[in-house]
């Protein structure tokens, strides 16, 4: 299981604001512990935290998290000081309404209230309407736009003010697990590596700006800059096991069941058969994803890194995916490090990553 400060340092990660593009205060967060037992931490200009560990050993395995969250951002301060926002990353309006949102201001954070016309004023057919984020706005206290403007600005960043919580059942609840779990996995991966070491030259990487990725994000310039011959990426999946879900269509992975490892689109054949060889030598239980086009995490930027990068993909189950309350298990983290620290170990200096 993991120790009670791996832990402690989980929950310090997830609670840190880190949305897409503004990711620097939950990066320091992820460094400050790599610096404890990593031998190399560094940071490049796209916000991106690389750990190494065995920087003598070869070939080099790159594991991947992105460290960013979805979040708001300020595109208007009207008259009255009410701030109005726009999304970062993929919303569903929804989940924002009689919510209270963390702003980074330039003078520290801000609590806004995110406000909507009361039902009591609505008509009877807009009751009936999904809001759009057009019909919100958040209340930050002030009474004028200069009030609003001395606390804020056009371009400050928030989120959701929700801390994290714990569950029954090894279970945590909280608004960043996606994918903040992701760069807090690949870093307990490289502890435990780093603690039996093998051949690789292993570097961790806390990645940015997934969430808004179109053209590959911070994995994009990470897998150019480490250049690796393999590479494991972690993210987030939906976990299959509350209602409403069409197991058909993505297959059935509940939490606790253990690391999802998928198959097909970008997967290498390689890489996906030292995960699947090492769970089985390991008894770590895992489900299957198959996949057949693009994986929409980082793996899709960094399998194509320079001449071509070994990638496989590593999944947690997350019920309610983008809400504030995004649930996870403690277990199937664990699993997650353990199997990706043994794949590291069962790569050596002659491996062949060609698919043949």
């Amino acid at each position: 299981m993991l120790t009670p400060s791996a832990v402690a340092f989980l929950k310090r990660l997830l609670d840190t604001p880190g949305p897409s593009g503004y990711e620097a205060a939950a990066a320091k967060v992820w460094r400050d512990e790599a610096a404890t037992f990593a031998t190399e931490v560094t940071a490049d200009v796209h916000g991106n935290s690389m750990a190494v560990v065995n920087p003598g050993g070869a070939p080099t395995i790159m594991l991947a998290g992105h460290i960013d969250e979805i979040g708001v951002i300020v595109t208007y301060i009207d008259d009255e000081g009410y701030v109005h926002i726009g999304p970062i990353g993929g919303w569903d309006p929804q989940v924002l309404v009689a919510q209270r949102i963390r702003f980074l201001g330039r003078g520290g954070e801000v609590i806004g209230a995110v406000g909507k016309k009361p039902i009591h004023l609505m008509k009877p057919d807009d009751r009936e309407k999904a809001s759009k984020m057009t019909d919100l706005w958040v209340d930050i206290g002030a009474s004028t736009r200069a009030e609003a403007e001395a606390r804020l600005a056009i371009g400050d960043a928030g989120v959701i003010d929700q801390r994290t919580v714990d569950f029954p059942n090894d279970r945590i609840v909280s608004r960043s697990i996606d994918d903040r779990i992701g760069a807090f996995v690949v870093l307990e991966a490289l502890r435990r590596y780093a603690a039996d070491p093998g051949e690789a030259r292993v570097v961790a990487v806390a990645t940015t700006q997934e969430e808004i990725a179109y053209m590959g994000g911070g994995a994009r310039v990470a897998g150019e800059r480490v250049n690796p011959a393999m590479a494991i990426v972690v993210d987030v999946t939906f976990a299959t096991d509350h209602p409403g879900v069409e197991k058909k269509e993505l297959g059935h992975s509940p939490l606790g069941s253990g690391p999802v490892l998928t198959r097909g689109s970008v997967i290498s054949p390689v890489a996906f058969r030292i995960l699947r060889d090492t769970a089985e030598s390991l008894r770590v239980p895992f489900t299957l994803h198959g996949q057949g086009r693009a994986t929409s995490t980082d793996a899709d930027a960094i399998h194509l890194a320079r001449h071509g990068v070994a990638t496989a993909l590593v999944s947690v189950p997350n019920r309610y995916m983008h809400s504030p309350n995004e649930m996870v298990s403690l277990v199937d983290l664990d699993h997650a490090a353990t199997l990706i620290a043994g794949a590291c170990r069962a790569v050596a200096a002659g491996t062949d990553f060609t698919a043949r």
